[in-house]
């Protein structure tokens, strides 16, 4: 009888923190393990990242909730400016999320290409040499620290310009290495799989673990 009460004891309390930190954040679930290392050296991989939904606490001239680095250098997340948000990319729910910096924002149908970083869009030298120029809609233009281009950059971009009904919410504090246990539990739980069913693991630094359990920088 002591091990049951124990045990129940225990959920019990894990789902009190649970139903707290949603309370916080209004993001369920509101903690991503993080399975790359695109957001190198501020968000490393295996760390755990509570994320908040991105209006409750937003930042000076923000869309949506979310502040980009091109509209308030002085509003800082994670040592660099603009917020860190967890989106959709694509807006396919399917699809582990993607824990990247929101650059700016573009309107739709805007060549956004003057505005752009040169370092930060290939070898592009024209709107009509990026993917996403002018922009399909109105959206985040998106990028990981460690990255060296845009998310909407390239022959195979990790995403269109970032609708706001895409964002899951803004990354607010990491917890350094936690996140290795969720990420080894999935990793656990992909051995259980029938071998002929399973297939590579991740494409365009996105995963087919757990979604809105993990994100992918």
């Amino acid at each position: 009888m002591m091990y049951v009460t124990d045990i129940v004891s225990s959920a019990g309390s894990v789902l009190l923190v649970g139903v707290l930190l949603f309370a916080v954040s209004g993001v369920w679930p509101p903690l991503v393990a993080i399975e790359s290392p695109s957001m190198d050296p501020h968000i490393k991989e295996g760390d755990l990242v509570f994320v908040m939904e991105e209006e409750r606490f937003s930042g000076p001239d923000d869309h949506g909730g979310v502040v980009t680095a091109a509209n308030d250098d002085s509003y800082r997340k994670f040592q660099q400016p603009g917020d860190v948000i967890v989106y959709e990319p694509d807006g396919n729910s399917r699809q582990t999320p993607i824990i990247h910096r929101a650059m700016l924002w573009v309107d739709d149908g805007e060549n956004w290409y003057d505005r752009a970083n040169k370092d930060y869009i290939g070898s592009a030298n024209s709107c009509d040499e990026l993917s996403s120029c002018p922009a399909d809609h109105a959206g985040f233009i998106t990028k990981g620290d460690n990255n060296g281009r845009y998310d909407q950059v390239g022959s195979n971009p990790i995403s269109e310009p970032v609708r706001p009904g895409w964002v899951v919410g803004t990354a607010e504090m990491r917890v350094p290495l936690l996140g290795q246990v969720r990420l080894q539990w999935n990793q656990a739980g992909a051995t259980d799989v029938v071998p002929s069913e399973t297939g590579p693991a991740v494409t365009n630094e996105t995963g087919s673990t757990a979604v809105n359990t993990t994100a992918s920088g």
